[in-house]
């Protein structure tokens, strides 16, 4: 969890900023802002990158690592191309990835907030634990210690981890261009490859957040190809450090923890 990180949650009628400092909430501004009295397309979108680029009042860098931003009531309910064009939009402008929270995650993060401190703010609950479900990406075959390294952190938390399942490597395939688990069966041909690698990014559609395990920055290209999978589904894309050699930047964010 990133030290004084700056949380942002717009709602339908104030948007709300937070330091995170030592696992507490301290609450920096709330404003009142009507987001639903009709506001839409890039009036929407002006609106709230207006109210990010203010942010630098309340911290040196505002960049998708040092800043969180969440949205819930009218952005909830935007069709999907349009919820699709907020984020896009202001990510271009701002560079922050706007996550729109869906009602049943948000009703998770208010009954966690009321379960742990007894606040039915739903930062409060976020903070304690983020993801109810994630899957895990990376290169298993360069980088499998630190990928049980996040699998490890997002369990401690309480998320469940949908893919990999386990990261005990099939001993016929150690070592060779394709590594399997322990809970896969072996490859019947070389085009099987596919259907281990679709189970696996099916996966996406279950999960509250897909993070992205590249130490160094270093995005392989099979990783590469599944952040493609990804941004079709308007997935949240976590990154455990700032990708390199990602050609096309993307909205998404840097680092694990709320």
């Amino acid at each position: 969890m990133t030290e004084g990180r700056v949380l942002v949650h717009f709602g339908s009628e104030r948007v709300s900023v937070y330091r995170l400092q030592s696992g507490e909430l301290s609450l920096l501004t709330r404003e009142r802002l009507p987001f639903g009295a009709g506001l839409a397309g890039e009036a929407l979108a002006d609106s709230v990158s207006e109210f990010c680029a203010g942010l630098k009042e309340f911290t040196e860098v505002v960049d998708n690592k040092s800043t969180r931003v969440h949205a819930t009531g009218v952005f909830q309910q935007l069709p999907q191309p349009e919820a699709n064009a907020l984020v896009n939009s202001v990510y271009v402008d701002t560079g922050l990835y706007f996550n729109i929270v869906g009602p049943e995650l948000e009703r998770f993060y208010l009954d966690t907030g009321m379960s742990a401190c007894g606040s039915n703010d739903m930062l409060e609950g976020l903070v304690r634990r983020e993801f109810r479900t994630a899957v895990v990406c990376g290169s298993f075959q360069q980088s499998l210690g630190d990928i049980e390294g996040t699998i490890a952190q997002l369990c401690e938390t309480g998320t469940e981890v949908l893919s990999p399942r386990s990261t005990r490597i099939k001993p016929e395939t150690e070592g060779t261009d394709f590594i399997l688990f322990d809970y896969q069966d072996l490859l019947k041909n070389e085009r099987d490859t596919w259907r281990h690698k679709y189970v696996h990014m099916d996966a996406f559609r279950q999960a509250d957040a897909v993070v992205v395990c590249n130490p160094g920055g270093r995005v392989g290209s099979g990783t590469v190809f599944e952040l493609g999978f990804m941004s079709a589904l308007s997935k949240r894309v976590i990154f455990t450090e700032k990708p390199l050699g990602v050609s096309v930047s993307f909205p998404c964010e840097v680092g694990l923890g709320a």
